[in-house]
């Protein structure tokens, strides 16, 4: 299927005796394929005398042209690239790989999540073939201490590859989101694995609204945007996915030394509730105030009633308020 996939990926009308003379199979296997690809809710068209077409192309992900957006230290750092179609999320595959040992440097993208997560197991609508879902497993010495405000960093460096094609605007939402005019574009969702006082690994997920369909709207809770409108000329998906596991990879390989405190200021910057009246939303309560940016920890400083009071992640979600 996936061979079906890339060539019908052109958008172009190709004809059921042609596909199954490249792919080596009968007309009827090829009908059989394109009902699966039609599962994955991805709109076969098809017209006699012309054959089958996905109306408007794919950009399918390309794991050379991911690869080709790496420096030399992030190539380095990069153990391996696993690229698939269509699975449960890019989270889990690579917890199972650093639940067998240490993945430091795995990087996992798929086409598809078909239970994609958010923080607070929010569902992350995933649809085939149009947005980047992505994972990195990292290894750190020293337990959570040592990765005190690393989903705050993460956002940082994915705002750096963003920003090579273009992309201005896009602001941070304590403690993990990238914003748009307020409506979300990206998420990163961190869980960690192993010794909280010891060697734990860090799964990192990273889900990006490139061109996320409208249809799918009724499915997402929270105002939304893509990055299409947003990119400075014709940029692909491997590009774009490519230049965020650079600067993330590069993250990782200072963080042990650099820590937040070497992205915090760039982080401010972008803050995008700054002196801003929000809510925080608890397990069991919440609380307004003012936002007045973040700590050397990353923790949120809110001030209530004239007063700072910080406020760590976890199950925290932060609101702004009208």
């Amino acid at each position: 299927m996936n061979k079906l996939l890339t060539i019908l990926s052109d958008g172009e009308y190709h004809s059921g005796e042609e596909l199954g003379k490249f792919l080596g199979i009968s007309r009827t296997a090829i009908w059989k394929q394109i009902q699966k690809i039609d599962a994955l809710g991805l709109a076969v068209e098809s017209q006699k005398g012309c054959g089958y077409r996905i109306a408007g192309g794919l950009d399918l992900l390309v794991q050379e042209l991911i690869r080709n957006q790496l420096s030399a230290t992030a190539q380095e750092l990069l153990v391996n690239l696993d690229l698939e179609s269509s699975v449960t999320s890019t989270n889990e595959l690579a917890r199972r790989q650093a639940e067998n040992g240490d993945a430091s440097g795995l990087v996992v993208f798929a086409e598809q999540q078909t239970c994609g997560r958010g923080r607070r197991g929010r569902q992350w609508v995933s649809p085939y073939g149009c947005n980047l879902y992505l994972s990195l497993v990292w290894g750190f010495e020293g337990g959570v201490q040592a990765i005190e405000g690393l989903s705050l960093a993460v956002g940082v460096a994915v705002l750096r590859g963003l920003k090579r094609w273009g992309v201005e605007g896009v602001e941070l939402k304590w403690p993990n989101d990238l914003l748009w005019q307020k409506r979300k574009v990206g998420g990163i969702l961190l869980e960690v694995i192993g010794d909280p006082s010891g060697f734990c690994q860090v799964v990192i997920g990273i889900g990006i609204n490139v061109g996320m369909p409208d249809k799918y709207s009724q499915s997402i809770d929270q105002g939304w945007a893509n990055l299409n409108h947003l990119l400075v000329g014709n940029v692909g998906r491997s590009d774009i996915g490519g230049s965020i596991v650079d600067e993330v990879l590069l993250l990782l390989g200072n963080y042990h030394e650099e820590g937040f405190s070497g992205c915090r200021e760039e982080w401010l910057e972008h803050d995008a509730y700054v002196d801003s009246p929000v809510k925080l939303l608890m397990m069991n309560k919440s609380m307004k105030g003012i936002a007045r940016g973040v700590d050397e920890s990353g923790g949120l400083k809110l001030e209530v009633d004239g007063e700072i009071q910080i406020f760590s992640g976890g199950e925290i979600s932060l609101r702004g308020v009208a």
